[in-house]
């Protein structure tokens, strides 16, 4: 499925999505994220990152987070994007599936930084130049409801 323009506006407004990756037993391992879609990318090939920001974590190095390891064995990720509402005539979900990737600090592209620095004012604090991100290339989507 070709994203649509209004299920790229849903991707570039979420304020938060759901990241599944397989762990080592083959099941799904789920993370709330938050993400930007990349500037100017066209509907037939978007591309979403997200970051390992400064959070508290369970480890220090964020290159062994779980989700990190599921990755880089087995990169096929699904993210859901939601809205939840008591009026269910707003009900609406994107997901999309693709091939991640960790991106070290100095393969991050140009303005992704600064991009969710501005969708996430809490970032201000946070060192992301010197962190990895997960870019995600999404092949495949489906949705439903009122995008």
């Amino acid at each position: 499925m070709i994203l649509t323009p209004a299920a790229l506006a849903f991707l570039a407004d979420a304020r938060r999505a759901t990241l599944a990756t397989i762990d080592p037993d083959g099941l799904p391992r789920l993370v709330p994220i938050c993400l930007v879609l990349a500037p100017g990318e066209a509907a037939a090939a978007p591309v979403l990152y997200t970051p390992l920001d400064e959070k508290p974590k369970t480890v220090a190095d964020p290159r062994a987070l779980a989700r990190v390891r599921d990755i880089l064995v087995r990169p096929d990720v699904t993210v859901l994007i939601d809205r939840w509402s008591e009026d269910w005539t707003e009900l609406a979900w994107l997901r999309v599936a693709g091939q991640a990737a960790l991106l070290e600090p100095d393969a991050i592209p140009p303005g992704i930084v600064a991009q969710l620095r501005t969708k996430y004012p809490q970032y201000e604090a946070h060192d992301l130049e010197s962190r990895p991100l997960i870019r995600i290339a999404i092949e495949r989507a489906a949705s439903w409801g009122a995008l």
